[in-house]
């Protein structure tokens, strides 16, 4: 049921966990077994404490907020990394269809390639994630934390499996994917699938690679990853943007060159997950709470939440317009007496790019400092 390519690895280097993975009732095709591969890295002994980190939309292992494990990848000086690889031991995981585990792109066979594979919730990512570390004979762990799509994931394990996870940090992410979070991501998703290179998703069968259609897809979605005040202030030409002359140089570069160089079906994977991101289904499933497009809504997320054990941080960023603060503070509110949870805002005008190291020097010092805080006073 399950392997992994070599069983003495070194740190950072990529390894591949496959297991048969019974899909959520919430996914398509429901309730079926999916071969699924999971790929991962591992930095630290495994006999220090155990701390999972997803990776988010968008997001690699080797880019996954190295800068909370290992000081040579922070970009500011004076960031302490809160959990160095030398007293951790750090897991680091890709979702279902970001091209390193099981993906459109790279299907466990033929039969899933493409449009074919399954469109997979964040409940598939976490009982897979579970399997790994049970399979790596982890117990509890110290901490699971993760940025955006990484955040969700947080909160799907911490509700999932209350008794495993001792701490969770969210960073500019949600229990539940927002209408207008959604709204957002149908706007880069029309660009793509408009594209006269995407030929419904089978742009591989035609010989066709369809950039056209992810280069827009990252142009629509670039504007809303980012502040006003960041456009005001021309922060394209700071040193953490990649100092560019122009807008346009920024755009090419960052968006056209980052997302825009992905698998199309990959992204459209990853978005359908997001889109339906919601833990308050476990108290709702089936047909009940549907809305009109397909998305189950509505379950009771207070209950949802009430299920959390772990001790919490919530840090949303000031600017972020797909999970802003008001979501984070709805949510915190619903923690009531029994876990309270510690809700920090990051003072940013880098929009969402503040959560995951792609924001400013400030950012990644304020996040390093408040993680280090959280686990000093819950320790």
């Amino acid at each position: 049921m399950t392997s992994s390519s070599n069983t003495n690895p070194k740190d950072g280097e990529t390894r591949y966990f496959t297991y048969n993975l019974t899909l959520s009732p919430l996914s398509h095709p429901p309730s079926t077994t999916f071969p699924a591969t999971l790929a991962y890295t591992t930095h630290g002994s495994p006999s220090n404490p155990a701390i999972l980190l997803p990776s988010c939309f968008g997001g690699k292992l080797a880019s996954t907020t190295p800068f909370l494990y290992n000081a040579s990848s922070c970009q500011n000086p004076s960031s302490t990394p809160p959990v160095p690889s030398d007293k951790y031991f750090i897991i680091i995981t890709a979702l279902l269809g970001n091209g390193e585990s099981s993906s459109p792109s790279n299907p466990p066979s033929p039969e899933y390639a493409g449009p074919k594979f399954p469109k997979v919730t964040y409940e598939d990512n976490i009982h897979l994630q579970h399997a790994l570390c049970t399979h790596l004979g982890i117990k509890k762990l110290f901490l699971y934390t993760g940025f955006s799509m990484g955040g969700q994931q947080t909160y799907h394990m911490s509700v999932l499996y209350p008794n495993f996870v001792e701490r969770m940090a969210v960073i500019a992410g949600s229990a539940r994917t927002s209408w207008h979070n959604y709204s957002f991501l149908e706007g880069p998703k029309a660009a793509l699938l408009a594209s006269e290179d995407f030929h419904g998703g089978r742009y591989k069968e035609k010989g066709v690679v369809c950039n056209k259609g992810t280069r827009a897809f990252g142009r629509v979605y670039s504007t809303w990853a980012l502040d006003q005040e960041w456009f005001r202030q021309k922060c394209w030409e700071r040193e953490e943007s990649g100092k560019c002359a122009s807008l346009e140089e920024y755009l090419e570069t960052r968006w056209e060159g980052g997302l825009g160089e992905w698998d199309a079906n990959n992204l459209l994977c990853l978005l359908w997950t997001w889109q339906n991101g919601d833990v308050s289904v476990y108290n709702k499933g089936g047909e009940e709470g549907k809305g009109k497009r397909g998305v189950v809504r509505e379950g009771d997320l207070k209950k949802a939440l009430d299920k959390i054990e772990a001790k919490c941080l919530i840090m949303p960023s000031r600017t972020d317009t797909y999970f802003p603060p008001r979501d984070s503070e709805l949510e915190v509110e619903m923690f009531g007496e029994k876990n309270k949870a510690k809700l920090v805002v990051i003072p940013s005008i880098f929009g969402h790019l503040a959560g995951g190291g792609g924001g400013s020097r400030e950012d990644e010092r304020f996040l390093c400092e408040q993680i280090g805080r959280f686990i000093e006073e819950t320790t």
